[in-house]
């Protein structure tokens, strides 16, 4: 195997491991790839550079997480508001994620909640933001896998 096809696979793996838990210790990494700790130092200072890893976020505790009601809202907007309303939606706490899409709707926001009464009212709001024509949305009732 050469050495970019060896380094394109541990990469990889090395990602892989990362999206699992991004506070694995480097000894740990290494261990897991079979690689000295200073190639994973070398790897992710790479990764990052090439913008490969543009950060590190926080994955919730299965807690708090179970404790949250989310849904994904598909919405339409008008065309000459779309990136106001794209604005309008990520200055909105709740809405933990937002996708344009192709098909009916134009948009797809999963948004999160501590309750289903919160939870309609966020709906509610998204649906009279100036520019949005039409809303659809659909609970989470399980997360079946999500890496």
């Amino acid at each position: 195997m050469s050495e970019r096809l060896k380094q394109d696979s541990v990469d990889r793996q090395l990602l892989a491991l990362l999206r699992e838990d991004s506070r694995r210790p480097v000894s740990d990494l290494a261990t897991a790839l079979g690689v000295s700790r200073g190639s994973i130092y070398a790897a992710i200072e790479r990764l990052e550079r090439v913008g490969t890893i543009a950060g590190y976020t926080v994955r919730l505790g299965t807690d708090y997480d179970l404790g949250l009601i989310r849904a994904h809202v598909m919405i339409k907007v008008f065309p000459k508001v779309t990136h106001q309303t794209q604005e309008e939606l990520a200055a909105m706490p709740e809405v933990a994620s937002l996708f344009a899409v192709s098909g009916q709707h134009d948009l797809i926001a999963i948004v999160e909640a501590p309750h289903v009464n919160r939870l309609n009212d966020l709906i509610d709001a998204i649906g009279m933001l100036e520019g949005v024509e039409k809303t659809t949305s659909s609970i989470i009732l399980a997360t079946k896998l999500q890496r």
